[in-house]
């Protein structure tokens, strides 16, 4: 399964990395120089939890920024509540 965020699609991307080289004018050197640059993954922070979607229980991966900012809802602690026969009950 991918490292994807199932609420706002956050996924793996990819940058660079720029390896440098002196001293900075502000500090009293020429400036700095690139010597190199490689590639690399900006990993998102995902995390698989349980979270009501459509009414159901469903375990999903999701951002913890998403997790965080209350796009995800999380279930009940007591699994009687997801009965039918107790849906019933509350809506009357």
């Amino acid at each position: 399964m991918p490292r994807v965020c199932e609420f706002t699609g956050r996924r793996t991307s990819s940058g660079n990395t720029y390896t440098h080289r002196g001293k900075a004018k502000y500090l009293g050197g020429v400036g700095t120089k690139v010597t190199g640059k490689t590639k690399r993954k900006f990993k998102p922070n995902i995390k698989a939890i349980t979270a009501v979607i459509d009414g159901s229980v469903v375990r999903v991966k999701a951002s913890t920024k998403a997790i965080r900012s209350g796009l995800v809802v999380k279930p009940l602690k007591r699994k009687y509540a997801y009965r039918p026969d107790a849906e019933q009950t509350q809506g009357e």
